[in-house]
């Protein structure tokens, strides 16, 4: 038995940012070969960063990651580098590139793996760019020892998807039957002592244990370590939390990088009939000349904490703007996207607007006032009763007052409410244009589901922080931000209030939608589950709710997709969120 000292490159690239990702690769490298690394692995299509979906339709896209890969080759010195990079096949037609692996040392490329299994499912779409490869080699030779390089989906193998939860727990056990599709099973035929794979896996809640379980079981049944490095940051609606890891021939993790959080490594890895001499224990070595075995998992809301801030910072900071701007109701939404806002970009680049109207209660203003000193950010107040009432006016004339207790005033007494709302949007976009901030919406995902939102109101902004959030997890993740070092930011008030849009007298949520208790387990079953109505109606029952009440959740599910399809991106932390993952026609008659 031996040892080899793998460098894991765990980064947050900037996509598209070719010379700025190389100049981050090579400084990585470096740090790693002066930790004692024998070998560096990054990140799938580490050149461009992932996905670059229709980049790649580009060709100087292409030509520039080649460009780029050459350059970070000649770079390298006798330890090897493995690199992700779009490979043009130089075949005809609208696919024509390989998702590849590049070994870099001594200044070349000295081989090649291409990507075999090109998941097509939730939010992947690599068959539209990407052939599939078909050799499971070149294995690498680091000293006496074989590699086996493969790129994420090529560990999971057997054809059952990595992100589908009703999926995932059947995966470990399809591992190396007859249907398993992965090239490790070759690798290892042909020799190899040890697997690396490159990765850009994007973060959902419950996702790493499903990768360290796939590892295990590929390690265990293969009797080799896996090596799994993973990129870090926010791209889009995607979040990538890293959390690269080491499993050693038995299945155990023997090294975990922490997530959301770039870090550069080296880990010994114990591998079989070969590697430089044995030395007892197993280190990762950090650059800061630390020892760590093994990073904590974090615990399941500060998980989807983290991956919030870090979803937020690198929106805001890698679209090029530096300060957000939040619509505080005093309400428990715009309390978290606050509160996550600060501490992604810190309190000095934080703003919030309270934007009173006369149906607001004074409790709401101060709550958003006090929410406001407790997180130590800017605080404004723009009553916009003035503007209510101009255009309440200026509408008399082509809607005349509605008879009482007609359908028509019920239709005059919700444009009123929408008005409230896009009068808000219109004052955030204003500050936005005025001062460069970037306006942060506060929808939830339940209430999104179901349309209670006010199209081109509190849908206006530039990125929905907790869109892929449900209300009861809002609540969980105020009260756990709460328990943390510091003290309470968000006020009591703000959690313990009934729930209220406050566009009318005495509002509240309750008088339009049903209890959140129900509201949430329907629109999961309906939406991240793909059930029809009919099954939707079977799981409301375990709930205590009517056919009825189902019947209408889901038909508001179903008339809302126009205003989801109108509305900013936000971070994915489920297994379906709304964008990518779930691409419903608007005008659809099954049910």
């Amino acid at each position: 038995m031996g040892h080899l000292r793998v460098g894991l490159a765990q980064l947050n690239l900037r996509l598209g940012d070719l010379d700025g990702n190389a100049e981050m690769i090579r400084a990585a490298y470096d740090e790693a070969v002066g930790l004692g690394a024998q070998v560096v692995v990054f990140s799938e299509l580490t050149v461009t960063g992932y996905p670059p979906e229709d980049l790649l339709l580009k060709p100087a896209f292409v030509k520039g990651a080649a460009r780029v890969l050459g350059e970070i080759a000649r770079h390298t010195g006798e330890v090897q580098a493995v690199v992700g990079f779009p490979e043009d096949s130089g075949q005809t037609g609208p696919v024509r590139l390989w998702n590849s692996a590049a070994m870099c040392s001594g200044g070349e490329v000295r081989g090649v793996f291409r990507k075999h299994l090109l998941p097509n499912y939730a939010v992947f779409d690599e068959q539209r760019y990407f052939l599939a490869g078909t050799a499971a080699g070149p294995l690498m030779q680091i000293d006496s020892v074989s590699v086996g390089v493969s790129v994420c989906e090529d560990l999971w193998g057997p054809p059952l998807t990595a992100d589908a939860p009703a999926h995932d727990g059947g995966l470990p056990s399809a591992i190396g039957s007859a249907a398993d599709t992965s090239p490790a099973l070759a690798q290892v035929a042909m020799g190899a002592q040890l697997l690396v794979n490159l990765n850009g896996s994007p973060y959902r809640r419950g996702k790493q244990t499903d990768r360290e379980a796939i590892a295990r079981t590929r390690s265990s049944t293969l009797g080799v370590p896996v090596v799994y490095v993973n990129q870090v940051g926010g791209q889009d609606e995607l979040i990538f939390d890293g959390s690269s890891f080491v499993t050693d021939a038995a299945g155990e993790v023997v090294c975990r990088l922490p997530a959301f959080a770039e870090q550069v490594a080296v880990c010994d890895v114990e591998v079989s009939n070969g590697g430089t001499p044995a030395r007892p224990g197993r280190v990762t070595r950090t650059r800061d000349g630390a020892v760590n075995v093994l990073s904590s998992r974090l615990d399941p809301l500060a998980e989807v904490w983290q991956a919030l801030v870090t979803a937020t910072r690198d929106y805001v900071r890698k679209n090029g703007f530096s300060e957000v701007v939040i619509g505080l109701s005093g309400g428990i939404d715009s309390s978290a996207v606050a509160a996550i806002a600060t501490d992604a970009l810190g309190a000095e680049h934080t703003h919030g607007v309270s934007m009173p109207s006369r149906y607001s209660s004074d409790g709401s203003r101060s709550d958003a006032a006090d929410l406001a000193a407790n997180l130590g950010i800017d605080f404004r107040t723009m009553p916009i009763e003035s503007a209510h009432a101009a255009l309440g006016g200026m509408l008399t004339g082509a809607a005349p007052e509605p008879e009482p207790g007609s359908d028509d005033e019920a239709a005059a007494g919700l444009a009123d409410q929408n008005i409230q709302s896009r009068i808000r949007g219109v004052a955030l976009m204003a500050l936005s244009n005025r001062f460069g901030w970037l306006v942060l919406t506060t929808g939830n995902k339940t209430e999104t589901s179901v349309g209670y939102t006010t199209l081109y109101g509190d849908t206006a902004g530039a990125y929905a922080v907790i869109s892929d959030v449900p209300k009861l997890l809002v609540y969980e993740l105020c009260e756990w931000r709460n328990r943390q070092p510091g003290g309470e930011r968000i006020p009591r008030a703000c959690i313990t209030k009934p729930p209220s849009a406050e566009l009318r007298p005495d509002q509240r949520d309750d008088q339009s939608l049903p209890p959140y208790e129900l509201l949430d387990p329907i629109v999961e079953a309906y939406v991240e589950g793909d059930l029809t109505v009919a099954e939707a109606v079977e799981v409301g029952a375990k709930h205590g709710a009517s056919a009825e009440l189902v019947e209408r959740v889901t038909r508001l599910v179903d008339i809302a997709e126009y205003k989801r399809r109108q509305s900013p991106p936000g971070p994915r932390i489920s297994a379906k969120s709304f964008g990518k993952d779930r691409r419903m026609p608007i005008t659809n008659l099954f049910r």
